[in-house]
């Protein structure tokens, strides 16, 4: 079978350099006696370093031209070649229950969902690795009073750790894309709930960074009201990138007892 031409409408960017692919599977290593689960395998360039590493491995792809490819070149998977789409997935399916590592070369069209993803199934997944944009990552990884710290810095460093581990040049890429890329490997810390109510605090965290440039006044005037006397407290001065974690939950609690 012929390779499998990259997709557009699936933001698909092939990666070409087998040294960078084994430096991306090796990244598993650090969880180590867990199942892998591997996103957007396309044509098994990540596969083939993750399959001599004698751990149960399923791969779940949707592109249906790279499904028989890699029914071709890497039969030893046999059943554990998951046709479909990992958003619309029940990944306590996926292993039966047990927790596995998430990895991949993600589309950039959808990492962000796939990581918040990963964070609503959090007991599941101990353990994430993978590529994604060099901007997500540096998001993702970014600390209090950065440019780049955001909504999904706080929501997915509420529950685990972030390393940022290296940057991939878009050069190693069929088709390149435009921006640069990068190896994160996030981590389960050792939180089992935060201490408020997570629906509220995902609601308050979205809400403030929409006016990311403003003072949280702003934002929470949408969930407080305007005429809120709580909006006179001087934490509503600060801008979002202000606060850290520990501040939004604190803020979360305090929201909960007047609303």
């Amino acid at each position: 079978m012929k390779s499998v031409k990259p997709k557009k409408f699936l933001g698909q960017h092939f990666l070409t350099d087998l040294s960078v692919a084994r430096r991306i599977a090796d990244t598993v290593d650090a969880c180590p006696d867990l199942p892998v689960l591997e996103v957007g395998p396309g044509m098994g360039v990540l596969t083939q370093y993750l399959l001599p590493k004698e751990r149960e491995l399923k791969v779940v792809e949707i592109d249906f031209d790279s499904v028989p490819y890699l029914h071709e070149h890497f039969p030893q998977l046999g059943d554990n070649i998951i046709e479909g789409d990992f958003l619309q997935m029940n990944l306590h399916e996926v292993f039966g229950g047990r927790s596995f590592v998430l990895t991949g070369n993600y589309p950039y069209n959808i990492s962000s969902q796939i990581f918040f993803k990963m964070v609503e199934n959090r007991d599941l997944i101990p353990c994430c690795t993978g590529m994604i944009q060099k901007e997500v990552a540096e998001r993702m990884a970014a600390s209090p009073g950065s440019k780049t710290y955001g909504v999904l810095s706080v929501l997915i460093q509420a529950w685990y750790d972030v390393e940022y581990l290296f940057t991939v040049s878009e050069t190693v890429f069929n088709p390149p894309p435009k921006v640069k890329s990068a190896v994160i490997r996030l981590t389960r810390n050792g939180k089992t709930n935060l201490g408020c109510d997570e629906q509220l605090f995902r609601r308050i965290v979205k809400t403030v960074f929409t006016m990311r440039r403003k003072m949280m006044r702003n934002g929470m005037k949408q969930i407080l009201g305007k005429d809120s006397p709580m909006l006179s407290d001087s934490i509503f001065t600060k801008r979002p990138e202000q606060l850290s974690i520990s501040d939004f939950i604190d803020l979360t609690n305090r929201v909960a007892a007047v609303l």
